[in-house]
């Protein structure tokens, strides 16, 4: 068969089949009367080996010594391709991730382009000076995705530049609300951290519902970062986990003031002070608990607060007792 027509059927072109035959992998099995190259069967099926291994992204070199070498052992030269593979694919796709950053900002021009590729390369710099001014800078016109900001702040260790993306966080809207909460659901617990944070610091009734959710989370460190917020918000949802907190000795100083803040209105008091009661009454931890759970008492005001204090003044714990008759002796003095 003449290269003209092994050219049509295998598809490969008469100048790379030439080529082929210039690197030594494909040797035509004879001439013609007229010197032509002449193709037997066997020839063309060594063709289309070629074929098939580049396919697989050999290059011309891999090509040959896979076909040529008795020693060759494909498994090796196919793990090689396997992570040539994965990291060309990570490059593609962070590159596709830029570029759609870069069109999320919807520059007008340029120089807008240009002002967005700048910050976050800037954000991705192993300066912490570098990655805090991109941060700063992030509002700025066309600000920054905030899927670019939602996934620095994630990944963000140093607490100054960590503030400043939070702060860039609060002034981009609502977007990345839900970006936040599914950080929240990370198995690694200094991201779900990160991003609970960055929810207490984002305004608006949707943060709100997506810190009442994080109230159930079995991390207790997220549960007590929302407690904290929502307390600070106002939302009563609060109030059983600010009490689990101080009972438990994590943030009980904050927790307790958080509940002095729900406490604004007196069947609110009356309500808070009713809980903390009740957890005196069967909290099993310990002096130290029922401890902080007495000086909890000290910012809740009312009649059923003040009722609590009395009877907490006769505890058979002796530290109780007393935390609780000082309580009073501050209050008879206001």
């Amino acid at each position: 068969m003449l290269i003209g027509e092994v050219a049509r059927r295998s598809g490969v072109s008469a100048r790379m089949l030439r080529h082929y035959e210039s690197l030594g992998l494909v040797r035509p099995s004879g001439r013609t009367g007229s010197g032509y190259r002449e193709y037997s069967a066997q020839d063309i099926r060594r063709i289309f080996h070629i074929e098939s291994l580049r396919a697989l992204g050999l290059s011309l070199r891999e090509v040959g010594r896979a076909l040529d070498d008795p020693g060759f052992t494909p498994s090796a030269l196919v793990g090689d391709l396997i992570g040539r593979t994965r990291e060309r694919i990570a490059a593609e796709t962070e590159l596709l991730t830029r570029l759609s950053r870069i069109h999320a900002a919807d520059p007008a021009d340029w120089e807008d382009a240009l002002h967005v590729v700048t910050l976050l390369h800037a954000l991705g710099s192993p300066s912490a000076d570098a990655r805090q001014r991109a941060a700063l800078s992030s509002a700025d016109d066309p600000p920054l995705p905030v899927e670019a900001l939602v996934e620095a702040v994630l990944g963000e260790t140093d607490p100054h530049v960590a503030g400043a993306l939070r702060w860039a966080l609060a002034r981009s809207g609502d977007g990345g609300l839900a970006l936040l909460a599914q950080g929240i659901g990370s198995p690694v617990a200094a991201v779900r951290e990160r991003a609970v944070r960055s929810l207490t610091e984002m305004p608006g009734d949707e943060a709100t519902g997506h810190l009442r959710d994080a109230l159930a989370h079995p991390d207790p460190v997220v549960g007590g970062y929302a407690a904290l917020e929502l307390g600070a918000r106002g939302d009563a949802d609060a109030v059983p986990t600010l009490i689990d907190m101080i009972a438990e000795g994590r943030n009980d100083t904050e927790a307790a003031d958080a509940l002095s803040v729900l406490a604004s209105d007196t069947a609110a008091a009356d309500r808070i002070a009713a809980r903390l009661v009740d957890r005196l009454a069967h909290d099993t931890t310990g002096a130290p608990a029922r401890g902080r759970l007495t000086q909890a008492l000290a910012g809740v005001p009312g009649t059923t607060a003040s009722r609590a204090l009395v009877e907490l003044s006769h505890d058979a714990e002796r530290a109780v007792a007393l935390t609780a008759t000082y309580l009073l002796q501050l209050r008879a003095g206001r």
